[in-house]
């Protein structure tokens, strides 16, 4: 469910007023349970996530803490947080702050749209001027790389951060025009992408080598996700793939043949 308090907008009424008066005649609340006791119903593994830009403690407690069945378990699996920072990046206190709130109601966060800016900040600037060269400049640009890699490292902390989501890769054809991609309208990668690309691929990547002792046990530490374990012994290799998360709490056996 997607930005359910905000429903009674010009743009959700565009295609019909149906879905906006269904909302307001039963209520946010009720509506809220009744899509995701329908949705759950209709497909029991799907992930059901409530989502939204909203991330006061106001909404947390009135939505968020009050979307539970009869016995009060959470109705949603995934709660989602919107944070396209065009007016100004978050300070990573902040940050931390909107993981600590919602991490209370003990789902995993998934950061839907975040983006912030490699040029002038500000919030839907062309409607004002539809003449504005709304561009990356080099001084956004240093700023942006800056900001990219503290929200990324906090959410990378924060042990309720399960999936983070870039809203645009490119700044052509990007949201309101803004300069918010990872990339250019050329394709060509900004700092951002280059720090960003550093820390995933590299500070946060795991590769060690071990050796097994004589009762086949090795062990290292390592961030959560899959890995390609390759074996080597008298000049042969043999490889395979393991994978662990937050639910490994006993050691992986692993055969290769």
């Amino acid at each position: 469910m997607n930005e359910a308090t905000d429903f009674d907008r010009e743009s959700t009424r565009e295609g019909g007023p149906t879905l906006t008066a269904a909302i307001r005649q039963a209520g946010v609340q009720e509506w809220l349970r009744t899509a995701f006791a329908r949705a759950r119903q209709a497909n029991p593994g799907a992930t059901l996530v409530i989502n939204d830009y909203v991330t006061s403690d106001d909404y947390m407690q009135k939505v968020i803490a009050k979307l539970v069945d009869e016995s009060g378990r959470p109705l949603y699996d995934v709660i989602g947080i919107q944070c396209h920072q065009h007016r100004r990046a978050w300070s990573a206190a902040e940050t931390w702050q909107i993981c600590e709130r919602f991490a209370k109601a003990g789902k995993p966060l998934h950061f839907t749209e975040a983006t912030i800016l490699s040029g002038q900040q500000g919030w839907e600037l062309r409607k004002e001027n539809p003449q504005l060269d709304w561009a990356s400049t080099a001084e956004g640009e240093r700023r942006q790389e800056k900001e990219v890699v503290q929200f990324y490292t906090v959410l990378f902390s924060h042990p309720a951060v399960q999936a983070i989501t870039w809203w645009d890769l490119s700044d052509q054809d990007a949201w309101q025009g803004a300069p918010a991609g990872l990339l250019r309208a050329d394709m060509a990668p900004k700092p951002a992408y280059e720090a960003l690309l550093k820390l995933i691929k590299g500070r946060w990547w795991t590769r060690t080598e071990v050796r097994v002792s004589r009762k086949g046990r090795a062990q290292f530490r390592g961030f959560y996700g899959e890995y390609r374990v390759t074996a080597e012994e008298g000049g042969r290799e043999v490889n395979g793939t393991i994978t662990f998360d937050a639910t490994t709490h006993q050691p992986i056996e692993v055969r290769l043949e």
